[in-house]
């Protein structure tokens, strides 16, 4: 039989001792090759990247060295430019001399508010005058509320450091009595026309029904003279606004008043700087530091200037042999004679730019603290804010009625006046069951030039706390297409509807753009609303506003009001996009140091006219000793552009550069742009990718529109709030 025979492979060839060492050693120098190749790759390349550094770092040097070469001479510069400021602050105290003057020449009958002998007088004989109606105090009340408005304007134009404590005590105390007063007159003419209400009633209800409608004022008085028990509802014809009284209030002498002032003279006035005070946070004095080390650093240059001139004049005069005539001398008499005027004026310019610097740092200022705690049921009004103005809703004792004798009219007068009807009475044993005294259901309309972005509360004004307060108020039910709010009310008094101050806050994204020489459009995104204003010389003016991407028509559109005035009516309008001191208690702010703030706002509206700046999201990555914005070259007039190149800016306050990174980029980085340089102001950086045209534009820039771009910015501190 035949041996099977062998498969291939089947035993594998035995390695020798030797081919096994071979091995070893050839793995042994490929990998000695590979470790060699790895180390003078790495060698190389770190020799590369030390290169790379040493020329970034040999880069940098330089950089900073042209930057301290030239810092003096951008500071003084700047300094000179920011003088626009005080500038326009000068203006505008000429501007109220002016006003005051135009007022004394007018001999209109009305008091000057600033002066305490004419008004004083003014209220006075307002007290004097009796048996007015209620269309002859609406008709004056237009007067004083225009005072009123003028004394509150005084105190919020006026830097604080400008204004003497005597004058805040005199101007406070003549707005709380101009108020009480106008509050006092309304009641007394709703006095005169109760006394009436028996002449005045309807033929078909037999009681009498009065709406009077007023820019200022909406009053509705109704008088319950049938007392019959079925006539529970009262609601006040061509409107929906009405009452569901109990049975014990439809069989009494009563009348029923709602006196809806579309202001609110009910929220105590807000406490005014001290004029003693000085600035004492050390943000302050950082701001104050900073200004004289500007100015010492543009006296130095001009000293130099100084010293070289008069060199070269001593020198001059050395050779000179000639005699001088007596008209020379004439002439030095006269530049000696006006060399004081020009150091007072500089003085007083310099005097005026530290007390604009502080004014506009207070806009800046947040509290160190938190206000005072607040019960569960008490409006803390620095988070919250009344809007529409006050209901004033009141039940009242009905007066003697008119009585027709032998053709005369007799009326009793009562002594004590016009009487308040107690509800619920403060003693109820006279009365069968507890539920005698329920709520009175209460129908109002909502003023229909405010907004509410959410749905309002309701709060009452406790006289005795002298705060708002919700409790006693149930079953709130709004609806905000019909503009009608309904709830149940415990007691009658003030009523006020209530919105978050913040609702706008934080701000989604912002922009600001140049329209012409002196002109802006400064646009704010919120979550509820896009708002635009636009700025022009020393006036703002709401252009548009957005809701849900829909347009919204307002009464304030198209109205050119001073930043103060239009501040205060977007306030009352409900399109609140300014912080207050307390508000970084109530928002996720992005917080920045004010110092490096307050100069971005000044350097942003020194460009305005030619440049238009936009938000960025890096903002809120940098730390707070930065801020990142968007900017480009926008001239006016021209026309937009679909995907505009926008250069990335970061600014610390003394210095400003270009970034490498975009808006799209995926991570933050501060490296700077390749070709670019930093400088220690925005001005000065911008100018480096400036035209000349554009140049010419900020130089054709107005102090007052410079002052009023600047003081929006400030207001609404975009850069910390978005």
């Amino acid at each position: 039989m035949a041996p099977k025979p062998k498969k291939a492979g089947s035993k594998k060839k035995k390695i020798t001792k030797a081919e096994r060492l071979k091995q070893l050693q050839e793995e042994e120098e490929r990998r000695q090759k590979e470790e060699e190749e790895a180390r003078v790759k790495y060698a190389k390349e770190e020799m590369e990247r030390l290169e790379k550094q040493r020329v970034e770092k040999e880069k940098w040097r330089k950089l900073e060295a042209k930057d301290l070469e030239r810092r003096n001479e951008e500071l003084e510069e700047l300094y000179l430019l920011e003088g626009c400021f005080p500038k326009a602050e000068k203006l505008k105290r000429d501007d109220r001399l002016l006003s005051q003057w135009k007022h004394y020449i007018q001999c209109d009958g009305s008091p000057d508010p600033s002066i305490s002998q004419e008004i004083n007088t003014f209220i006075s004989l307002w007290k004097e005058e009796t048996n007015e109606t209620l269309e002859a105090v609406i008709a004056k009340s237009k007067l004083v509320l225009n005072l009123i408005g003028k004394l509150k304007l005084i105190l919020l134009e006026t830097p604080p450091y400008d204004l003497q404590e005597k004058n805040i005590i005199q101007y406070q105390g003549s707005i709380l009595e101009l108020q009480e007063l106008l509050h006092l007159k309304f009641n007394m003419a709703t006095e005169l026309l109760l006394r009436q209400a028996s002449t005045l009633a309807d033929v078909d209800s037999g009681n009498m029904e009065k709406v009077i409608r007023d820019e200022n004022v909406t009053l509705y008085v109704w008088a319950n003279l049938k007392k019959n028990p079925r006539y529970k509802s009262v609601t006040f014809s061509e409107t929906q606004v009405g009452f569901e009284i109990p049975r014990i209030l439809a069989t009494s002498d009563i009348a029923l008043r709602l006196l809806h002032t579309h202001y609110d003279h009910v929220t105590p006035l807000g406490p005014a700087p001290a004029a003693s005070q000085e600035p004492t946070s050390t943000v302050t004095h950082l701001v104050k530091d900073e200004a004289k080390g500007i100015e010492a650093a543009v006296s130095k240059v001009l000293q130099e200037e100084s010293k070289q001139q008069e060199n070269e004049s001593n020198s001059v005069h050395e050779e000179e042999t000639k005699v001088e005539e007596p008209g020379d001398a004439e002439e030095q008499k006269n530049s000696v004679q006006e060399e004081p005027e020009v150091k007072q004026h500089d003085l007083e310019m310099k005097l005026l730019s530290e007390t604009v610097l502080a004014a506009q740092l207070l806009l800046l200022e947040n509290a160190q603290e938190k206000p005072r705690f607040f019960e569960d049921d008490e409006i803390d009004l620095c988070q919250f804010t009344t809007l529409g103005g006050v209901y004033h809703l009141d039940i009242l004792e009905l007066p003697p009625q008119y009585k027709s004798m032998k053709g005369w009219m007799i009326v009793e007068i009562l002594k004590e006046g016009l009487q308040k009807y107690v509800y619920p009475p403060e003693t109820t044993e006279d009365f069968e069951t507890e539920n005698a005294f329920p709520p009175i259901e209460v129908m109002l309309e909502v003023h229909e030039n405010v907004i509410f972005f959410e749905d309002p509360m309701v709060a009452r004004w406790d006289a005795e706390a002298k705060h708002w307060k919700t409790d006693g108020i149930s079953n709130v039910s709004h609806k905000s297409e019909e503009r009608l709010i309904t709830f149940s009310l415990e007691t009658f008094g003030p009523v006020t509807l209530i919105q978050d101050a913040h609702v706008n806050m934080p701000y989604q994204s912002w922009e600001l753009r140049p329209l012409d020489v002196n002109k802006v459009l400064l646009t704010v995104t919120t979550v509820f609303m896009e708002i635009q204003i636009q700025i022009k010389e020393n006036f703002c003016m709401l252009a548009s506003i957005k809701l849900n991407n829909k347009k919204h028509y307002s009464i304030l559109e198209e109205k050119w009001m001073t930043p103060i005035s239009f501040i205060l009516a977007l306030k009352e309008a409900g399109l609140n996009i300014f912080p207050t001191r307390h508000s970084h208690f109530y928002v996720a702010t992005n917080y920045k140091l004010p110092l490096v703030e307050i100069k971005a706002y000044r350097q942003m509206a020194l460009l305005s006219s030619a440049f238009a700046f936009g938000w960025s999201k890096w903002n809120a990555v940098c730390d707070s000793k930065k801020v990142v914005f968007q900017v480009r070259e926008y001239l006016p007039k021209e026309e937009p552009i679909q995907n505009p190149n926008w250069t990335l800016l970061m600014f610390s306050g003394d210095r400003a550069q270009s970034l490498r990174i975009n808006e799209n980029s995926e991570a933050f980085s501060e490296a700077l742009k390749e070709e670019t340089e930093f400088h220690s102001t925005l001005y000065h950086m911008v100018k480096d990718f400036a035209s000349k045209e554009a140049m010419r534009y900020i130089r054709c820039s107005n102090c007052q529109f410079i002052d009023s771009v600047c003081h929006m910015l400030l207001s609404t501190r975009l850069l910390s709030y978005s």
